[in-house]
Formats: C-alpha cells, sequence, structure tokens
C-alpha cells in the first residue's frame, strides 16, 4: 500500500521531467536507469552535434563511471552508513582496465575543451560546470575504485573551489552545489582530530553546510538531481530518519525503474 506521503514524494519527483529532452538529459536518464549503452548513445549524439561542448564529453565519463560503480556494486547503502565497510573496502575491487582509459579519456576531453573555451570566455559558466563535474568524477574513482583517499580529497577541493566561482557568478546553477555539498558532508564524518587537521588544508567539514546544498540540488538541480537525492537518502539513513530516506528512494525508483539498487534499498527499509 502506497502512503499519502509516499505518493505525494512520486509525484514531485516526476514534476519536472521535460516533454523534449535533449540527447545529454536522455543519456543522464539512461544512466540513472543502467542503460549504459543507451546513455553512451545519447551522449555520443550530443558530441557530434555539439562538438566544442565540454559537458559531451564529461557526461560520457560519468556513465562509464557509474558502469564502474554498478559492476563493483559500491553504492550499496552498507558501503557509505557503516564506516567499517567504507575503511576495510573488499580487498578484490578490481577496475577494468578498458573502462578506466575510457573514462580518463573523456575526461581528458572534456578538459582540454573546457580550458578552449575559458580561454576565451572566462567565466564561460558551461565550461566551469564541466570542470567541476570532471573533478568529482575523477575524486569519486580515486576514492571509491581505486581507494586512494588523500588524492581524492584533493581532487574533491578543486572541485569545490571551482564551483563556488560558479556559484557567485550564478546562484541558480544548482548542480554545482553538489560539490560544496559533497566535500562538507564526507568529511564532516571523519573523526574530531581529522576534521581539524583536514580544516587547516583548507577543507570544508560543516555536515549542516553539506546537507544544504545537497539538498538544493536535490531539489532544484538538473543533471546530478538524482544523485543528489541518493546522497540525501544516505545521510538520512545515517541519522536513522527512515521516513525520509524511504520517501527519497521510493522517487528514484518510480523515475529509474530499470534501476534496481533503489529497490533493493527500499526492500531493506520494508518493516522499519
Amino acid at each position: 500500500m502506497i502512503t499519502f506521503a509516499v505518493a505525494f514524494a512520486l509525484a514531485m519527483c516526476n514534476a519536472d521531467s521535460a516533454p523534449h529532452a535533449t540527447p545529454l538529459e536522455r543519456g543522464y536518464a539512461s544512466m540513472y536507469n543502467l542503460d549504459f549503452a543507451r546513455a553512451h548513445n545519447d551522449f555520443a549524439e550530443w558530441q557530434r552535434a555539439h562538438p566544442e561542448d565540454p559537458m559531451g564529453p564529461v557526461s560520457n565519463a560519468a556513465a562509464y563511471l557509474f558502469s564502474e560503480f554498478d559492476r563493483l556494486h559500491v553504492l550499496q547503502s552498507e558501503f557509505f552508513t557503516e564506516d567499517s565497510r567504507f575503511t576495510k573496502r573488499e580487498q578484490n575491487l578490481r577496475p577494468d582496465p578498458s573502462a578506466k582509459r575510457a573514462f580518463e579519456s573523456a575526461l581528458e576531453d572534456s578538459q582540454r575543451l573546457a580550458k578552449n573555451a575559458l580561454a576565451k570566455s572566462p567565466n564561460d559558466e558551461n565550461a566551469l560546470l564541466a570542470s567541476i563535474l570532471g573533478q568529482g568524477l575523477h575524486a569519486d574513482y580515486l576514492a571509491l575504485i581505486e581507494k586512494r583517499n588523500l588524492a581524492s580529497l584533493a581532487e574533491l577541493k578543486q572541485s569545490r573551489t571551482v564551483a563556488e566561482r560558479l556559484l557567485a557568478l550564478n546562484p541558480k546553477c544548482y548542480d554545482a552545489y553538489l560539490a560544496v555539498g559533497v566535500e562538507n558532508y564526507l568529511l564532516s564524518l571523519k573523526p574530531a582530530p581529522v576534521r581539524w587537521v583536514l580544516q587547516l588544508t583548507g577543507a570544508q567539514t560543516d555536515k549542516q553546510a553539506g546537507i544544504e546544498r545537497l539538498r538544493l540540488t536535490a531539489e532544484k538541480g538538473h543533471y546530478l538531481l538524482p544523485y543528489a537525492k541518493l546522497l540525501l537518502a544516505v545521510a538520512d539513513l545515517r541519522d536513522k530518519d527512515i521516513a525520509a530516506a524511504r520517501n527519497e528512494l521510493s522517487c528514484l525508483s518510480a523515475e529509474f525503474p530499470g534501476n534496481q539498487l533503489y529497490r533493493e534499498e527500499l526492500q531493506k527499509l520494508k518493516g522499519t
């Protein structure tokens, strides 16, 4: 039986669906639905029509990364909610070399195009967003697949710095808030002495600020809205707010029925 609260969440989840999505938007929808072949095709279509746009290759890189996440099962909620599992990540976690090469090649293409665009116009918002995404994706790969946490932290800081620059130009670029939110929230989970050292290095470790930024992307973002919703669900689970986590996951499951992760996590919450 669907409660009123869940029904409302499902309605809100689909409220902003565009009737005439671009190939770029379709690609993200396919990616979140775990249809990676279609996502790559959609992103390739966008790149052919917009060869100078850095968002094409960086989006393709995202599809490679999420495909690896799915193959290696790194996005299950326990992976994030149980610190011991995050610290003692499986020793047999083995990245696919060909996927890594394709991922890094797409990031390099995007970085080159973004630099070209920024050389012509330093405040090019599209190029800045592509730069933020590229740095964030690479940070995710370093931390969650290669387990290189310090290197990932450096990339997170760079991504957050560019995000703050973009948000100063355009506070309504809601996807950019994800970079600020992720750094603050994830680093706030470290023990107090570690947070103090991180702050000395310039990292931001404010949990509430992180949640607020993630919520902005989850409510008003574009390409990264579903990812922000998933991160909020993880945060809710860590804070034992089962009802909020259930609503976030119900919304995601309804919008992306091909993604079994959302259904599996919802099933775990039944009866809680």
